[in-house]
């Protein structure tokens, strides 16, 4: 099919001279005029000429019926499509129209039901208030006069025990509990005199200071300078007991050892 679509759209003729004579030749031959054996053949190639094109054309004619049918196929079969995607939505509709009427009759039952119940009100009648029933005493009547509003003394002086007791009792829990102790840790330096100071002698006279509430703990030598140690030593106290100032007054007697005291840290317990 698609050579005859090429022939038949082919624009180049190179024979048309032969193909021209011939076809003269063959209308002279339809009019009467004689013709000559040569004429004849060329009628013969007319006519086949002739019935080359026809052919030509039903082909061409038959192609396009063909892709003409397939066009319209596709169209007829996306307007079946159209159609039945259209009948599924109009049913969905009816569908939605049918909900909605069946919601509207359910809120007008609803709203008829609801209307009398608004109109109805319920009156409640207030219970009668009784009034309190003032009993009539004639003055002969002396019992009355036996009535203590406010009490006895006996009662008062009863009331002042028990407050008593409680209180005795509280304080006597009190005093039972441990008082808390302040205490603080006290990092000491102490420094010698020189690098030929004997630290372990000097350690030893620090240590040898004993107070009520004083507890020496851990120590070290720590560089100065120079060849020089200082002695760092711990301890905790008691506040109410020791004090900062009594710890270098009497760290400070070792005058051989010792030439000053500093406080490194302080902290509280």
């Amino acid at each position: 099919m698609s050579g005859l679509q090429g022939l038949g759209q082919e624009n180049i003729w190179f024979d048309k001279s032969r193909y021209d004579e011939a076809e003269r030749h063959f209308y002279e031959g339809m009019n009467g005029i004689p013709q000559t054996p040569q004429e004849r053949d060329a009628s013969a190639i007319m006519q086949d000429i002739a019935k080359a094109r026809q052919n030509i054309q039903q082909s061409l004619a038959g192609s396009q019926n063909a892709s003409k049918s397939e066009d319209q196929s596709e169209l007829v079969s996306r307007l079946k499509s159209l159609e039945l995607d259209n009948k599924n939505l109009h049913k969905v509709v009816d569908d939605l129209r049918a909900v909605l009427s069946k919601l509207e009759s359910r809120m007008a039952v609803l709203e008829k039901s609801q209307a009398p119940a608004a109109k109805t009100v319920t009156v409640t009648k207030a219970a009668p208030v009784q009034k309190p029933k003032v009993e009539e005493h004639n003055g002969a009547d002396d019992d009355d006069d036996d009535i203590d509003l406010f009490g006895s003394d006996e009662e008062d002086e009863e009331a002042e025990r028990i407050k008593a007791e409680r209180v005795k009792e509280y304080a006597q829990r009190k005093s039972k509990k441990p008082a808390l102790i302040a205490k603080s840790s006290i990092l000491l330096d102490v420094k010698p005199w020189d690098d030929e100071t004997v630290m372990s002698k000097l350690e030893e006279c620090v240590r040898s200071i004993q107070m009520d509430g004083l507890l020496w703990g851990a120590s070290k030598l720590v560089p100065v300078g120079y060849g020089i140690k200082k002695l760092q030593i711990n301890c905790v106290v008691e506040d109410d007991k020791v004090g900062t100032d009594i710890l270098e007054e009497e760290i400070t007697k070792f005058e051989d050892y010792v030439q000053s005291v500093d406080i490194a840290a302080f902290n509280k317990i």
